[in-house]
């Protein structure tokens, strides 16, 4: 659909349909693969001056830093940076390459009486990709961490985002599937843009194994190909090729690393003016959107976790639209009611995010494992 009709009617995609249709937003990926590696990092910059931000966690395996500082009853108003990483709980130190980024260019919390005296506060969550490339101690560090923020920094606004096997997609795995990144948008009648980013590394599967279509695609805008259903031999050869998949991986594993420990990551964004409580309901809602692309999920080998970014550019409810029509109880259940398509246009994105993820990734054969691709199992219209 045309990213710039400005008709009051039902959600069409931003122009870059990612979450860079969010204005102000930047992200950035740095990766390594080969020589044993398969992983890496994922930042998310917020415009200077930072964003409002929440998180809300439903895995029973999560890797977290500094997810507490975004409770809204804490000190901490606004974030300059997300990070989105490989690596399990090693990974998390890729913040400190991002957090010192930060400190370098004078974005973060303020606390002393000069301009470069800040502590960025750096969310940062783990995946795990742990030995999917061969080597076991092959994850992102700090480094990677400040590769990511600078990519992110030296991102045009608005540019598409990287998606498939890159930044924290780039060992991503869902189901036995290659796994990835995914990024989608929406415009809602009212102006504000609600978008997502997704590292999908499910121990759930994406694809109904009832007919090898993709869970998410249902929720695909008209105009966008529709669902995607092979028929019953294409169906039955991609069982079979990715039951072949997964006994290889798993021969190739067994000096390592054995359970199905995944964790699937995501940002939610908006450009309305949300306070944090708000940010933080629509971290939760978004969950819906990972439950309609990934079954099951929020498992105790996953750690699920969805940050939410406000950039408070639109308000919830214009002055010049009415405000409260002369009845503050009116205004209170308006707000509601624009706040709710928010939330639901979180939850698609979300999804929308999910299956380009999925629909991006390319296939790894390598001496961690077998991973093939969606679309080397099917031959839709892709």
């Amino acid at each position: 659909m045309d990213a710039e009709r400005t008709t009051h009617d039902s959600p069409h995609t931003g122009r870059a349909d990612a979450l860079t249709d969010v204005p102000g937003l930047r992200v950035g990926h740095a990766q390594r693969t080969g020589g044993g590696w398969l992983t890496g990092t994922t930042v998310v910059l917020a415009p200077e001056g930072g964003a409002i931000a929440a998180v809300d966690v439903r895995g029973g395996g999560p890797g977290t830093r500094e997810t507490d500082a975004l409770d809204p009853r804490n000190l901490v108003q606004r974030v300059e940076a997300v990070v989105l990483t490989g690596g399990s709980a090693f990974g998390l130190d890729s913040a400190s390459g991002v957090a010192a980024w930060l400190e370098e260019h004078g974005r973060g919390f303020r606390v002393g009486p000069d301009p470069a005296q800040v502590v960025p506060v750096v969310p940062t969550a783990a995946l795990f990709d742990l030995g999917r490339g061969g080597d076991w101690r092959a994850r992102p560090g700090a480094a990677l961490g400040r590769e990511a923020a600078e990519a992110a920094a030296g991102a045009e606004p608005g540019a598409p985002v990287g998606q498939g096997n890159v930044g924290a997609g780039a060992g991503a795995v869902a189901g036995g599937l290659k796994g990835g990144m995914g990024s989608a948008s929406l415009v809602l009648s009212s102006g504000i843009t609600v978008a997502a980013l997704v590292a999908v590394n499910a121990a759930g599967s994406v694809v109904d194994p009832r007919t090898g279509g993709l869970y998410g695609q249902a929720y695909e805008p008209s105009g966008d190909g529709g669902s995607y259903r092979p028929g019953e031999v294409e169906h039955a050869e991609a069982v079979r090729r990715l039951a072949t998949a997964r006994a290889e991986s798993e021969r190739r594993q067994a000096a390592s690393v054995r359970p199905p420990l995944n964790t699937t990551l995501a940002v939610v964004a908006t450009d309305a003016a949300l306070n944090r409580a708000q940010a933080h309901k629509l971290a939760g809602t978004a969950h819906d959107g990972l439950a309609r692309a990934i079954r099951p999920v929020h498992l105790m080998s996953d750690g699920d976790t969805v940050f939410a970014l406000a950039t408070g550019d639109r308000p919830l409810v214009p002055e010049e639209s009415g405000g409260d029509a002369g009845d503050p109880a009116f205004g209170v259940h308006r707000e509601a009611g624009v706040l709710n398509e928010v939330l639901a246009a979180g939850a698609d994105a979300l999804t929308r995010a999910v299956v380009k993820a999925v629909l991006a990734a390319e296939g790894v054969d390598g001496p961690g494992g077998v991973f093939p691709a969606y679309r080397d199992l099917y031959d839709g219209p892709f």
